[in-house]
């Protein structure tokens, strides 16, 4: 049972690492449309890419790309999106700003909005003594948001799966 829980969390810690990673152009990725017209993640996923999706029908599709001098594979046409795929299945995205949510949540939201925003909110503490951010976790069914933030604003969100957001936030995360 151990060597199972080992490898899961390995898993997991790994899939959290490529997800800080990735091109990420300088300046705006839309510099041509305005704020409304930002790429929207929704507990769906994105346009052309949904969670569940496996690896390989993102690749064959031509929306995955592992080309590019990157952690791990890239999402063609969405610079300021992160996958996180477990058991060849995309169960995360990791988001930057200009991304948002449907409800207008984005990196710099105060997290006041978040309360507001979703009705089922649950507080997520990082550990003592470490440099991870707290979370707020807006759960819908079996989706969710993970919202880190700063005690003010969200810094980073991430959507999927509401168990894998839960376990990347237990078990830590990272930069690639």
């Amino acid at each position: 049972m151990k060597l199972r829980q080992f490898v899961f969390i390995a898993t997991l810690l790994t899939a959290a690492s490529i997800a800080g990673s990735g091109v990420h152009p300088h300046g705006s990725v839309l510099p041509d449309q305005p704020a409304g017209k930002a790429e929207v993640v929704d507990l769906n996923g994105l346009r052309n890419v949904e969670f569940g999706d496996t690896e390989q029908e993102l690749t064959r599709r031509g929306v995955l790309r592992s080309d590019v001098d990157a952690c791990g594979p890239v999402l063609a046409e969405h610079e300021a999106v992160s996958p996180i795929f477990v058991d060849d299945r995309l169960v995360l995205l990791w988001v930057d700003d200009p991304t948002r949510t449907p409800e207008g949540v984005t990196v710099g939201t105060p997290i006041s909005e978040i309360w507001s925003s979703y009705s089922s909110v649950t507080r997520l503490h990082a550990p003592q003594g470490t440099y991870r951010l707290d979370g707020l976790l807006a759960r819908r069914g079996d989706r969710a948001y993970l919202f880190l933030h700063d005690g003010k604003t969200v810094r980073k969100t991430i959507a999927g799966y509401a168990e894998w957001a839960q376990r990347l936030f237990d078990e830590g995360y990272g930069p690639c």
